[in-house]
């Protein structure tokens, strides 16, 4: 069984930063991949950012550039640095992890931008 839990949401202002962290239940490194999603009121849920075993990663246009996905296998732990943060970006954001087949997702953390 995969858990997953999120923390770093809050309130922050326009321009501001946040750095999320999930953190995983065994080893990170039995996942195929680990990524961030986030769902807006009103909105689908939408896809941010995703890593790799290998490292690899890859970002939604809308963030290309603001957000950084990280990993730290000795924690089990993957990241995501917020910056230069938008009234936009404000969501539940939710990690997951693909592992055999299946995805699994935490229970997420809002992220609130507002001056």
């Amino acid at each position: 069984q995969v858990q997953l839990v999120e923390s770093g949401g809050g309130l922050v202002q326009p321009g501001g930063s946040l750095k999320l962290s999930c953190a995983a239940s065994g080893s990170i490194f039995r996942y195929k991949a680990m990524g961030w999603y986030r769902q807006a009121p009103g909105k689908q849920r939408e896809f941010v950012a995703a890593i790799t075993s290998g490292g690899s990663t890859n970002y939604a246009d809308s963030v290309e550039g603001r957000f950084t996905i990280s990993r730290d296998n000795a924690k089990n732990t993957v990241y995501l640095q917020m910056n230069s943060l938008k009234p936009e970006d404000t969501a539940v954001y939710y990690c997951n992890a693909d592992h055999l087949a299946v995805r699994y997702w935490g229970q997420g953390t809002q992220v609130t931008v507002s001056s």
